[in-house]
């Protein structure tokens, strides 16, 4: 082994250590805002939901402090029935629909029966609900596809990568790690797109190549090398 494969070796293993330490230490302080009551910020939310092995802990901590999201039910005016949306997020996809015209008596009951659910009224009057579900919506199923894009970015694809038709990206590869460490066919089958048919099968593809995922510190001084 060679001093240049030896350096790589070195940081991908800092890498995963690194992850760990991270992993650990958020999961350490969601549970401790959750024991104190304490709201977790949107970006805290975002992070932690790429990591697949907090998504679980990060479900209990919503479910541990529901009503902290319904202060805006006090905002709804008596007697003025509103328009009310439901979009189900699920962990790879998204469906929307509309649940009726509700008074704000029925609204209330709706968030009480289903304390997971995250509400907000919208600036034109409507109200707009959220379930999030772990695991695949319907289009997801039939056409989610993780691959490259051209960029080398990990993308969730609406059909084979060959299409383009980019709906999520998750992180930078670096590509020269990857195959000088992954079979020559896995590589070829991600870049063909990998065929996410399970919500399991989803967490393992992300978990897989998170290992070879460039940090947004190591880009910037990519870039400044550039000529």
């Amino acid at each position: 082994m060679n001093i240049f494969q030896i350096k790589k070796h070195l940081k991908k293993r800092w890498r995963r250590w690194r992850r760990a330490i991270w992993t650990a230490s958020a999961l350490a302080l969601i549970a401790v805002m959750a024991w104190m009551g304490l709201p977790l910020s949107d970006q805290m939310e975002k992070l932690m939901a790429r990591e697949p092995m907090a998504i679980e802990t990060l479900g209990m901590w919503q479910e541990a402090a529901p009503d902290a999201d319904n202060e805006w039910l006090s905002e709804l005016e008596e007697g003025k029935s509103r328009i009310v949306h439901l979009t189900k997020i699920y962990t790879c996809g998204e469906e929307s629909s509309v649940l009726g015209i509700m008074t704000p008596n029925e609204i209330a009951e709706l968030m009480k029966d289903h304390p997971t659910w995250k509400g907000r009224l919208g600036a034109g009057g409507d109200v707009w609900i959220e379930e999030r579900i772990d695991g695949l919506s319907e289009d997801c199923k039939t056409q989610g596809y993780i691959g490259l894009d051209k960029d080398g970015n990990l993308t969730l694809f609406d059909g084979p990568p060959k299409k383009e038709k980019a709906v999520r990206t998750f992180f930078q590869i670096d590509v020269e790690m990857m195959e000088s460490a992954l079979p020559a066919e896995v590589i070829q089958q991600l870049r063909r797109g990998i065929r996410i048919q399970d919500v399991e099968e989803y967490n393992s593809v992300l978990s897989t190549f998170s290992d070879f995922a460039i940090e947004p510190s190591e880009r910037v001084m990519q870039q400044e090398e550039q000529p």
